[in-house]
């Protein structure tokens, strides 16, 4: 057994039927301190009903002065923001330029054509003509990230079109964040109690794309939370992380 593997045993947990992995206690920089669950669960497939998911998996576990991180991929299923292959065959210069890819652009996603084309076609081939040539000329001076600015968050949270995924079911379709995420996070709290931020988390980043407006944390206190990234990567299904703010 691994050590990532041995370390994912020693987490694992059951309470309510729920299974979920103890994910340890951060403190922030203003010195307040987070427990983090990460919620086990099946496989969410599209137009999955998000609070039903909420009332299932997080509710069992719920206590009151908690509040959830939703991740922005699985509520892309939920509310049925999915692009398929089908819907999304490379042209010319998604060819072109996914070949490129690997000399302008640093990171992976746009190295597929599909996802190449999917970002021509929400922003178009004029932008990501010129988002790929000033990462180009940029990259030789240590400059990340000029292709992704340019670009904009819309192209850079699709996920998905990966042939490295540890799902069959993402290497066939994209996931598009939501535009929304303010109102989702309302409706989602109305509907279950929860508190709750939508998050775009992976090793790198975590991006919040929006919390409800009676979320009782800053966002510079959602970052301090989820700092170690406690929805981990790969095959977990842990889209749920419920926080646990400690009082002295």
């Amino acid at each position: 057994m691994s050590s990532e593997s041995k370390n994912r045993e020693e987490q694992r947990r059951e309470l309510n039927g729920v299974e979920y992995f103890d994910r340890g206690i951060l403190e922030g920089r203003d010195g307040m301190k987070y427990q983090r669950f990460a919620i086990h669960t099946h496989f969410i497939e599209v137009g999955e009903d998000q609070a039903e998911l909420v009332k299932r998996y997080v509710l069992p576990l719920y206590q009151k002065g908690d509040v959830l991180s939703f991740g922005a991929k699985v509520m892309a299923m939920c509310t049925k923001n999915v692009v398929t292959k089908e819907e999304c065959t490379p042209g010319f210069w998604a060819k072109l330029l996914s070949k490129r890819a690997s000399e302008t652009v640093a990171g992976v996603g746009v190295h597929e054509p599909y996802k190449m084309q999917l970002a021509i076609k929400m922003v178009g081939l004029p932008r990501v003509l010129w988002a790929s040539v000033a990462s180009a000329v940029t990259k030789p001076f240590g400059k990340k990230g000029v292709f992704w600015k340019i670009v904009g968050p819309e192209v850079a949270g699709i996920d998905g079109f990966y042939y490295r995924s540890s799902f069959e079911r993402y290497k066939e379709i994209a996931l598009i964040n939501n535009d929304n995420p303010v109102e989702l996070c309302d409706a989602l709290e109305k509907a279950t109690g929860v508190p709750t931020v939508l998050m775009d988390a992976n090793d790198i980043d975590r991006n919040q794309l929006g919390k409800g407006t009676g979320f009782p944390l800053t966002d510079d206190q959602i970052q301090d939370a989820m700092k170690d990234n406690p929805s981990g990567q790969g095959d977990e299904l842990t889209p749920f992380i419920l926080i646990r703010p400690l009082k002295d």
